[in-house]
């Protein structure tokens, strides 16, 4: 078994961090890992959608390995996608975090570089490296204000609060609270009628809500017309709207 484990649901595939034993911290091998599985899913055109979890039942991700700082720091990835290796890679498809136990300091980064995040109702989220005086290194500065908005994400980058599934979920960092040890079924689920969806519109939507963060609306509307009249190219787009309009409908997840 590797420190990170790669498993294929048809056209899900799952990442899965393997070092439960130090709750899943990143050292130095398994942000190179991290790296190279991102970009694997990224050329595989039979992957659509990422999961991103770890393994075992107590924790997500805790973070980058405090005892490995300097091989996280020295590796010949980071400038190229960060120390962790992850924050500076899009790979132009839907991914989200199953996020099954402990999310703190570089976690919490990796979970917000996921486009959504469904949590177990015992995970808990924090900051907890302020307490080190580590910055945050991997996205989190940026991502955080994004998804939660400015204060609620100064909140936890500067309180350093440790906080549990459902207040993450009334901040906005989380969309969805599962039962515990359900977020990698709920995020199979979710992922599998993502992979289902014709592929150009939605990586194209996907696209025009990313690149519209750093446009003013008349701008973005632009964008989003010129990504648009791309995707109605899509050779899977007749036979989607023949679907909708015969017995077989597909029915969306229930949110």
């Amino acid at each position: 078994m590797g420190k990170v484990e790669i498993e294929d649901r048809d056209a899900v595939r799952i990442l899965r961090i393997n070092r439960p034993e130090v709750h899943n911290a990143v050292d130095g091998e398994t942000a190179e890992l991290i790296e190279a599985a991102i970009e694997a899913f990224a050329s595989d055109d039979g992957s659509r959608v990422l999961i991103v979890t770890g393994e075992g039942d107590r924790a997500f991700c805790a973070g980058a390995d405090l005892r490995d700082l300097t091989g996280i720091g020295m590796r010949a990835g980071k400038d190229r996608s960060s120390p962790m290796g992850f924050a500076r890679l899009d790979p132009g498809k839907p991914t989200l975090a199953a996020v099954n136990g402990y999310c703190f300091a570089g976690g919490v980064e990796l979970a917000a570089w996921c486009d959504f995040r469904v949590a177990d109702a015992r995970a808990e989220f924090g900051i907890l490296n302020r307490r080190w005086g580590i910055p945050l290194i991997d996205g989190g500065t940026q991502r955080l204000p994004r998804i939660m908005g400015l204060g609620n994400a100064l909140y936890l980058i500067e309180a350093g609060v440790r906080i549990g599934a459902a207040r993450a979920l009334e901040l906005g960092f989380v969309q969805e609270v599962v039962a515990a040890g359900g977020s990698v079924v709920r995020a199979l689920e979710l992922a599998e009628a993502i992979a289902a969806y014709p592929p150009i519109g939605l990586r194209g939507d996907r696209q025009a809500a990313l690149a519209g963060l750093n446009l003013d609306l008349a701008e973005g509307l632009e964008r989003e017309g010129e990504i648009g009249d791309v995707a109605l190219t899509d050779p899977e787009l007749p036979e989607a709207i023949a679907r909708f309009a015969g017995p077989d409908r597909p029915e969306p997840p229930r949110g």
